[in-house]
Order: C-alpha cells, then structure tokens, then sequence
C-alpha cells in the first residue's frame, strides 16, 4: 500500500473515532433523572435529613462510571437543601436507580413556601471513560406533588 493511502486509511479512522465520541457524549448529556423516592431519616434542631432515590437513564453507547455526586435542592433560585449521591455505574442503554441523602438545615430550608412555583434538583456528575472524565450536568424538575415533599414535610 502506498503511504498515501495508508496515511487516508488513518484519517478516516480517526474522523470516524471522533465522530463516534462526539455523537456518545452528546447522548451522554441527555442522560434523564426521575425521583422514585423520597423519606424523611431524622430531625434535630438543625434541619432533618432525608433519604432519596433517583433514578439515571443513560441513553448512550458507553458505560459511565460516576463518583460520589454532589446536588442541590431549590426552591424559586434558592437553595434549601444539600446532598450526596453514591457512586454508580451507568450501563449502555440502561437506568439505574441510585441513593442519596440530602440536609435541609432550618434556617436554608423553605417550610411555609410549599407554592413555590419552581423546585429544581440540580448537580452535576463526573463520569469517568477510558481515558478521560466528563462533568455532565444534570436538572430536574420533580411534579408539584414532589415538589412539596422537598421544601414542606408533614
């Protein structure tokens, strides 16, 4: 073979493996969260803490692995509460459900405005592939039903 022709040969090869990165990573960042839970642990004079469960749909060809995960509950723009998620692994083409635990402390927490009109859950997720780590960051906007639950437990 010439060395034109291999030196083409390995262009393509190498436009094809970008394109291919570039295509995953894009569906990387439309990786979906849903609330499947959300419980009350404890109270003390300081806040309350609360178990969560989230669930992660990966909608790309790679396997991403994730460390601990930090995120934030807001209500209208403000914070109200803080938490960590475990490490996960997010298979191909697959969900997972994945714990947590979030604080609300008293004096960052909304009791009283359960009409907030916008609650997000928001953070954002280092995932690790072969050789590099991408942040992809995640926003959720849970039902209004939800939503209470997170700013205003009974």
């Amino acid at each position: 073979m010439q060395r034109s022709q291999k030196l083409g040969i390995i262009a393509l090869v190498a436009i094809g493996i970008a394109i291919f990165g570039y295509t995953q990573y894009a569906s990387a960042s439309l990786i979906s969260v849903n609330v499947i839970s959300n419980e009350l642990l404890s109270t003390d004079a300081s806040g309350s803490e609360y178990a969560i469960e989230l669930e992660f749909e990966n909608p790309s060809l790679l396997v991403l692995t994730a460390g601990e995960t930090a995120f934030e509950i807001q209500a209208d723009g403000k914070t109200v509460a803080r938490g960590v998620l475990e490490p996960f692994t997010l298979t191909p083409l697959d969900e997972i459900r994945v714990n947590g635990v979030y604080r609300a402390d008293d004096d960052n927490n909304a009791h009283g405005t359960s009409d907030s009109e916008i609650v997000m859950i928001v953070g954002e997720t280092e995932y690790d592939m072969l050789f590099v780590s991408i942040g992809v960051p995640f926003e959720y906007q849970p039902t209004r039903e939800q939503a209470r639950d997170f700013i205003h437990q009974t």
